[in-house]
């Protein structure tokens, strides 16, 4: 204990999450009982609790009794726990649980919880999530717009083993969860960049999805997530048009049906039911955090996006081609890495003659070692049943990483691709 009450990386401690007494009469003096203890062990820090019942919690005296009120979604009942709670403040103890799997992409792209795929999947697009839950703009929203909101913790950074919700219920070989911002492999999704540019203020963003491997005929969405206030899309030089970022004014104009030039426009809803715990989406919202061209004709070769300054100058671009068949491995460090014993992150990924990702390939990626040690490997599917401790396995979406520790060097080989070595 002293050591953790000596540690600034602790901000606050947590008395429980989603905790059975939350609905009972006199559940709130548990809480009290322990926030005091708490208090007495450490008096520096604050204490919060993760609830999920909002509908019952704000009024049965259990989040008023809560020092710092931690809601577990349901955003769409802040303002009313605001104007109804003592404490005038509230933290997003768990937010999102958006669900993706990295470069995998379904259209049509719409908002709709638990969507389910016949590959065992989820979009790409940041647009599916569960019923308890919502889209990150939800939460982006109540924070860039009541300074009563206290940040939030997003379930979650990274996908982890169990819960693989949608595909919870006789969905084997499912058994990780589609929540997280990074991937099982430690690769980012899409979701990431999103969140990057609304967080990074540092260095800027500019991110273009999806990938640009689709059928002559296809109309496909194509999503932007900067930190630059406008961007222009191109299919090999031709402008698809330039668009920027509602306002907060212009989201309650979108929400009533108008139509503004040179803003996305909202993606479409899905059809279905609002459980009564629930939060209705917020289609309104995607404007003023993304930039989404909904239909655009596919033409093998260059995506790209352009971004502009505050000023108008062009301010960076991205680009992603149409890829070739797989010609040859590509490895990267994805992290520093300095002692004999620091873990090693390597990302492989399958690529063509001219370097592009090739975004479908599966093959199997062995590896073999020359003084390092090879410790795991990971792809990021949720269905693969590949070992981790086998130095092998197959890339998903055209990736896969493999982690080692020590000096020496790795070769990465697969069958009919060139092999790649690297020193570490």
């Amino acid at each position: 204990m002293t050591a953790l009450v000596n540690s600034p990386a602790v901000v606050m401690w947590s008395s429980g999450n989603e905790v059975w007494n939350q609905t009972f009469a006199k559940g709130y003096q548990m809480v009290e009982m322990l926030q005091s203890i708490f208090h007495r062990l450490d008096p520096t820090r604050p204490v919060t609790c993760g609830m999920d019942q909002a509908k019952t919690v704000i009024y049965n005296g259990f989040a008023a009794a809560v020092e710092l009120p931690g809601f577990n979604y349901r955003t769409g009942r802040y303002i009313e726990a605001y104007n109804h709670l003592p404490q005038k403040m509230i933290l997003g103890s768990e937010t999102a649980s958006t669900v993706s799997s990295r470069g995998i992409y379904k259209r049509p792209a719409i908002i709709q919880p638990d969507a389910i795929y016949p590959d065992g999947q989820c979009s790409g697009y940041d647009l599916e999530y569960c019923a308890w839950s919502g889209l990150p703009e939800q939460d982006f929203e109540l924070q860039d717009d009541y300074p009563w909101t206290l940040g939030q913790f997003v379930w979650t950074g990274f996908d982890y083993l169990g819960e693989p919700s949608p595909y919870d219920t006789d969905a084997w070989p499912s058994h990780s969860s589609y929540f997280g911002i990074i991937d099982l492999a430690s690769l980012p999704k899409d979701r990431y960049w999103l969140y990057r540019s609304q967080w990074n203020t540092v260095e800027p963003t500019l991110h273009l999805l999806p990938h640009w491997n689709w059928q002559d005929g296809d109309h496909v969405p194509v999503f932007c997530y900067t930190s630059y206030p406008e961007a222009e899309l191109f299919v090999n030089g031709k402008s698809q048009g330039r668009l920027r970022f509602a306002t907060r004014d212009e989201t309650d104009r979108l929400r009533r049906g108008e139509y503004i030039e040179g803003v996305s426009t909202m993606p479409d809803v899905g059809s279905f039911a609002i459980p009564d715990w629930g939060t209705a989406p917020r289609p309104e919202l995607l404007p003023r955090y993304r930039l989404m061209w909904h239909d655009v004709p596919f033409e093998a070769g260059e995506l790209k996006v352009v971004a502009y300054a505050a000023d108008g100058s062009v301010a960076a671009e991205e680009s992603v081609h149409t890829a070739d068949a797989p010609h040859h491995l590509q490895a990267d460090w994805a992290n520093e890495h300095e002692g004999a014993d620091e873990l090693a992150y390597l990302t492989v990924s399958v690529r063509d003659k001219d370097g592009n990702l090739c975004c479908d390939a599966a093959p199997l990626i062995a590896i073999q070692t020359d003084g390092c040690t090879f410790v795991a490997a990971a792809n990021g599917d949720s269905r693969s049943l590949d070992s981790f401790v086998q130095p092998q396995m197959h890339a998903f979406a055209g990736q896969c990483t493999f982690i080692v520790k020590g000096h020496g060097t790795a070769t990465l080989s697969a069958d009919e691709i060139l092999p790649t070595t690297i020193r570490l």
